[in-house]
């Protein structure tokens, strides 16, 4: 797909999926208003959108044409993303003070209610996802996405590498160590992605299994290059502090491997991925082309 033709298809997914987002974010809070404030916050901050947008490529790609479907899995994927983000800021563990060119949430809505937001983010895009898979006609195809993005999302999944991340914070890695957190961190939504999208389009076994192992590729190649760019880029291109890694004394693929085998590996990871969707008999030219532009992506 071309670049300007590309550039032009993802604003229009970007500016649907912030859409879905808005018209499923809670409303008409009581006193606990500044929860909802904070949920607010913390979703509609920007960002990417890649994990929704890849899920509704993804279904489309295997047949799926029913938004009321896909939309509350849409949702509740970002959601749960953006509650890691909101944790993963918290003093406990970054502490980082930006994310997406502003403030943090718990810098803005204090430390508690930074604390509480990525509770209530996680227990709402739960609560989204049920209620898209019990108004789905086909609702074996919805509860498997749900236990889908259930696993990924958990001690299996993105919470089970963050717990190994944390732990080994400020003591030297080794490659077993660093791939098992890169694949479970970063990973591990991402494969939920595709995986749910091809399970609500009502893909066999087969082809879910084959969008995990792209999914897995592209989770390694996306936080390769994120460390690459937490030592290249700038505060500004990035929306979020640069050497932050450094400063958390945590061990990186670059500080690792080396900042040459590092860009060599992007590459190789996201050739495998790339490969995956070649084998498989269905065509979607835009998700082809947002997995090609992670390897030189620039934030």
């Amino acid at each position: 797909m071309e670049t300007a033709e590309f550039k032009e298809e993802q604003e229009r997914n970007i500016s649907y999926i912030e859409d879905v987002l808005k018209r499923f974010l809670p409303k008409a809070p009581s006193y606990q208003k500044t929860i909802y404030d904070a949920m607010e916050y913390s979703v509609m901050a920007g960002g990417k959108r890649l994990r929704p947008m890849m899920m509704y490529q993804t279904y489309k790609m295997f047949g799926g044409d029913d938004e009321k479907l896909i939309e509350p899995f849409m949702a509740a994927i970002e959601i749960i993303h953006t509650y890691s983000l909101v944790h993963d800021d918290l003093p406990a563990m970054d502490n980082d003070e930006y994310r997406r060119g502003r403030k943090t949430t718990h810098v803005v809505y204090g430390e508690d209610m930074g604390i509480l937001a990525g509770d209530a983010l996680l227990n709402f895009a739960y609560e989204t996802a049920i209620r898209g898979a019990a108004a789905a006609s086909d609702s074996k195809n919805a509860i498997r996405a749900l236990g889908i993005l259930s696993e990924k999302a958990g001690i299996t999944g993105m919470v089970g590498g963050q717990v190994v991340d944390v732990e080994l914070t400020g003591k030297k890695l080794d490659e077993k160590q660093l791939d098992f957190i890169f694949r479970l961190k970063t990973g591990a939504l991402l494969e939920a992605s595709l995986m749910s999208g091809a399970a609500l389009a009502g893909a066999d076994e087969r082809y879910i299994a084959l969008m995990e192992q792209a999914g897995l590729n592209i989770g390694m190649a996306f936080q390769i290059q994120d460390d690459i760019l937490d030592i290249t880029s700038t505060t500004s291109e990035l929306g979020k502090p640069v050497h932050s890694d450094e400063k958390n004394e945590k061990t990186t693929y670059v500080s690792l491997y080396g900042m040459e085998k590092a860009h060599e590996d992007v590459k190789i990871y996201s050739e495998k991925a790339l490969s995956i969707m070649k084998d498989i008999p269905f065509e979607n030219r835009f998700l082809y082309t947002l997995i090609e532009k992670l390897i030189n992506r620039r934030k």
